[in-house]
């Protein structure tokens, strides 16, 4: 794209913009608070994945709000029993001899869309995935997969989990 190279992509998008009457033109500090959000919301996303497949119920509730829920989950108390019983099952099967596969949540075709500065809804698909690295056996099983639907709020200049639904009806 030598047009943006020459002259940034800032510039040509405020160009294309400026060229289509009656279209709000975003401030340059409007797309880097933007991009932030983006990047710090793809991050609250990673930290939510990591705190469940490593069953750690203090870094799981820290990416929720006070208030937060997984679907008819809800608030920070009610979501750490959630993953401390979710980790007890996996222990005592362990303990009668089952054989319990590392759990891994995959999400892919992310895109998360502002309602406004301070509220954004991330759409993704996933699938949880037991199992080990390639060639180990018993092979990785896909367990389950669906598409997502969460609301992220900004508190305190963090963004958080406010609502998580992995079954949305729309």
């Amino acid at each position: 794209m030598i047009f943006g190279k020459k002259f940034g992509v800032v510039a040509l998008a405020a160009l294309m913009v400026a060229a289509a009457p009656g279209v709000a033109v975003a401030s340059d500090a409007d797309i880097v608070r933007e991009a932030q959000d983006r990047a710090q919301i793809e991050a609250l996303m990673w930290d939510y994945v990591r705190a469940i497949d490593s069953f750690n119920p203090d870094a799981y509730v820290s990416v929720f709000t006070p208030d937060g829920a997984f679907g008819a989950t809800k608030g920070r108390d009610a979501l750490r029993k959630m993953v401390v019983d979710l980790k007890k099952s996996q222990d005592d099967r362990r303990a009668k001899g089952e054989q319990i596969l590392a759990m891994h949540h995959i999400v892919t075709n992310a895109s998360i869309e502002f309602v406004d500065k301070d509220h954004a809804r991330y759409r993704y698909y996933w699938m949880t995935v037991f199992g080990g690295a390639a060639g180990v056996e018993p092979a990785p099983r896909v367990a389950a997969v669906g598409r997502g639907v969460d609301d992220v709020v900004r508190v305190g200049g963090k963004w958080l989990i406010q609502t998580r639904n992995v079954a949305p009806r729309d």
